[in-house]
């Protein structure tokens, strides 16, 4: 894991470097004997899919919710102009069929083969040395196992156990194909739900926390900034929400809660991106944190530093304001990876991930849409320091 952790970043960073070549020197700093191994490394793709052979049947014509269950964004300049047309053509079809964030599977394609134009081993021909092929870089056999499933390369009739599709009826399923590849990582998304969970989903696709960070970067980098929509329009068997951007009135237990929820609520349907702070979208944390400061009260940046931040609060006295924990697909129980804003009875304000808009979900339930496993809550508002108003409880949202 180790050296396939090593030869995941070196690439990483050269891709990144061939695309941006204003980025500063490569910040990986490792003992002389691996540096002189390193060149070396840059020659093999990275394992994509690294995990068990899966047993569900996969067929052509899209698995899961449609594409109308996700909030489709539009392609931003940078997406427009450093993507392939054909692929951003795919991607953007792709997405729509299977139900996820064409932006998602752009970023996988521009770290796994920089949209097909990288010229190492296994994207147009073979496999790499750990036997992923194609420009998704899908396991046709060894470490990376059979994820493709039957031959690279096969009749469009054969049925297979794996990922395999023709989407640009040719008649020929081709992990080499743009277009089959494409639609074989979107179905191996679905597998894993992306639906309820991008960046687990991603996760799967490759057992790296930087790897899922990576493709999420690149992902809010291809998505439209500023767009919105009308509705949070959603299927609860997808993990949308709950499919209103409208909150019943909420009691809270002052008028700060009062300004934290309404921001948080005239935030629904914005876009997340990674690392923002609005105005126009928000990550997790960045949402909670601009909540928070429009209520004149400026809390730790980061998830983790909320957490730590505190103070905590025992389930059985969680309010509308308080903030909830997950430890998500980047974090831990101990130093959580997701949070969001309670609003009461089981359901809170959040900015889940790229390609889901900002809306209010269930938490802490097996049917809930986002994260399942609640790490705990905090207060904010009552922070040793924080000057609070004393006022009737206040109605917000209404």
């Amino acid at each position: 894991m180790r050296r396939e952790s090593l030869r995941r970043v070196m690439h990483e960073e050269f891709l990144m470097r061939a695309r941006d070549p204003g980025r500063g020197p490569v910040r990986i700093i490792v003992v002389a004997a691996v540096a002189g191994a390193a060149f070396l490394l840059l020659g093999l793709l990275t394992i994509p899919m690294l995990i068990s052979g899966s047993g569900l049947l996969f067929t052509a014509g899209g698995n899961g919710c449609s594409g109308k269950s996700v909030t489709q964004p539009p392609a931003s300049k940078q997406g427009t102009a450093s993507i392939p047309s054909d692929y951003l053509l795919w991607y953007k079809k792709v997405g729509q069929q299977y139900g996820v964030p064409w932006t998602v599977l752009a970023g996988i394609g521009t770290v796994e083969s920089d949209n097909g134009r990288t010229t190492l081993p296994g994207v147009h021909s073979g496999a790499n040395a750990f036997g992923a092929a194609g420009p998704m870089q899908i396991g046709i056999g060894g470490a990376a196992g059979d994820q493709w499933g039957g031959a690279p390369t096969h009749p469009a009739s054969e049925v297979v156990s794996g990922v395999a599709t023709d989407e640009n009826g040719d008649g020929t399923a081709s992990v080499y194909d743009p277009a089959d590849a494409i639609a074989g990582a979107a179905k191996y998304l679905v597998q894993h739900g992306v639906q309820s969970s991008v960046p687990a989903a991603i996760f799967a696709y490759n057992h790296l926390d930087s790897y899922v960070q990576n493709v999420l970067s690149w992902a809010g980098r291809y998505a439209g900034g500023g767009f919105t929509v009308s509705q949070v329009t959603s299927q609860p068997a997808c993990g949308q929400g709950t499919g209103n951007n409208q909150l019943a009135s909420i009691s809270t237990p002052n008028q700060v809660v009062a300004q934290i929820v309404a921001y948080a609520q005239q935030q629904l349907g914005k876009p997340y991106l990674w690392g923002g702070t609005g105005p126009d979208a928000f990550d997790c944390s960045g949402l909670m944190m601009m909540a928070y400061r429009s209520a004149g009260i400026d809390i730790p940046r980061t998830s983790q530093e909320q957490w730590a931040w505190g103070p905590q609060v025992p389930a059985n006295q969680v309010e509308p304001g308080d903030l909830v924990f997950f430890a998500g697909s980047d974090g831990t129980p101990t130093s959580p990876g997701h949070v969001g804003l309670v609003i009461g009875n089981g359901t809170m304000i959040e900015a889940y991930a790229t390609g889901f808009p900002i809306r209010v979900s269930h938490f802490g339930t097996a049917g809930a849409p986002g994260d399942t496993a609640v790490v705990g809550f905090t207060r904010p508002w009552a922070h040793a320091g924080v000057s609070v108003p004393a006022a009737p409880a206040a109605q917000a949202a209404p």
